[in-house]
C-alpha cells in the first residue's frame, strides 16, 4: 500500500506539469484549431534562460537564498517565453491563418526544429544542472515521502490552473477569447479585435510553459536543448486524453496521464522482469494515445469547442 501511494504522488507531481504545458495546447487549439507543436520548446527555452540567470547571479557572487534565485529567474523567463509565444504566432502562424490546416502543421513542426537548435548553438549539446540551492525539505509518513519541491510542484500548478479558468470564464479577456473561439469574424463585428485575442492566448500559455518548463528542471535537477520534445508530445497526450479545446480536460488529462505512467512504471515493470521498468514509461503514454485516439477521440470529457461560423 505504501508503495501504491508512493507512485500516486510521484503521478500527481508529474501530472501536474503535464497538465500545465497541456494547457497552453488546449487553448490555441480552441481559437484557431491548430496544434502548436513548438510550444514544448517553449517550456524548455523556459528553463534554459531561467537556469542561464541562475548562474549569472551565482558567478557574480550574489548572496541570495536559493528560493530567490529561482524566483529572478522565473521572472526572466516569464517574460521571454511570453516574448517568444508573440513571435512565433506573429511570424510563422499568422501567415497561415487561412491556408489549409496541413501547412500549418507542418509550420509548428518546423518552429519547432528550428528553436532546437537555437537552443543547442546558445547553450550547447550537453545538460544543464540544477544548481543544488533549494532546501532539502522532505515529509515522511507512513513509508511515504514527499519532498517541498513536490508540493511546490503541484501546489504552483493547481493555483495557475485555477487562475487560467477564472481569467477565461470571469474577465473581458476571457470572454473575447471564448467569443474568438466560436467564431473570429462574428467576434470582429462585435469589436473584438482577434489577432490581439489570439497573440494573448500564445502569450498567456507561453508563461505557463516557461513556468512547467522551470518546475520540471528543478524535479529533475537538469535540463536540455531536446527536453521540450519528449515533454510537448506527452502534454499533447494529456490534452487528447482530456479532450483537447477543454480547459478542464487538460487538467484532468494531464494528472491521468502523470498517474498512469507513474504506476505503469512502478507496477507493470515489475510484473514484467523489468522489461518494461521506468526507463519505458513512455510506452505507457503513448499506449494511452493510441487507446483514447481508437475508442474516443473527443476525449474524456468530450470537445467543448463549437463549430466555426
Amino acid at each position: 500500500m505504501d508503495i501504491f501511494t508512493q507512485q500516486i504522488i510521484n503521478g500527481l507531481v508529474l501530472g501536474s506539469i503535464y497538465a500545465l504545458v497541456a494547457l497552453g495546447y488546449t487553448m490555441v487549439y480552441g481559437i484557431l484549431e491548430l496544434i502548436n507543436f513548438a510550444h514544448g520548446e517553449v517550456t524548455m527555452i523556459g528553463a534554459m534562460v531561467c537556469l542561464a540567470v541562475i548562474g549569472a547571479l551565482l558567478g557574480q557572487g550574489v548572496d541570495l537564498p536559493g528560493v530567490a534565485l529561482v524566483l529572478i529567474g522565473l521572472a526572466a523567463a516569464i517574460p521571454a517565453c511570453m516574448a517568444l509565444g508573440f513571435t512565433i504566432e506573429r511570424v510563422a502562424y499568422r501567415p497561415l491563418r487561412r491556408a489549409p490546416r496541413l501547412a500549418a502543421l507542418i509550420t509548428a513542426i518546423g518552429v519547432s526544429i528550428v528553436l532546437q537548435n537555437l537552443a543547442m548553438i546558445v547553450w550547447g549539446k550537453q545538460y544543464v544542472s540544477f544548481p543544488d540551492i533549494l532546501p532539502a525539505a522532505r515529509l515522511e509518513f507512513g513509508g511515504v515521502t514527499v519532498t517541498g519541491l513536490q508540493i511546490v510542484i503541484v501546489a504552483a500548478s493547481c493555483a495557475l490552473m485555477l487562475g487560467l479558468w477564472a481569467l477565461v470564464q470571469r474577465t473581458s479577456l476571457g470572454r473575447a477569447m471564448r467569443a474568438t473561439a466560436q467564431s473570429p469574424d462574428l467576434a470582429a463585428l462585435m469589436g473584438i479585435n482577434p489577432d490581439r485575442v489570439i497573440s494573448a492566448t500564445f502569450m498567456i500559455g507561453a508563461a505557463l510553459a516557461a513556468v512547467a518548463g522551470v518546475l520540471v528542471s528543478a524535479y529533475y535537477t537538469q535540463a536540455h536543448y531536446y527536453m521540450g520534445f519528449l515533454l510537448g508530445l506527452k502534454a499533447f497526450t494529456a490534452a487528447v486524453l482530456g479532450g483537447i479545446g477543454n480547459i478542464a480536460g487538460a487538467m484532468l488529462g494531464g494528472v491521468l496521464l502523470g498517474v498512469i505512467e507513474s504506476l505503469g512504471a512502478g507496477y507493470i515493470g515489475p510484473l514484467t522482469g523489468g522489461f518494461l521498468g521506468s526507463h519505458y514509461q513512455d510506452v505507457f503514454a503513448f499506449f494511452v494515445l493510441i487507446v483514447v485516439l481508437v475508442f474516443r477521440p473527443a476525449g474524456l470529457l468530450g470537445e467543448r469547442v463549437a463549430e466555426r461560423a
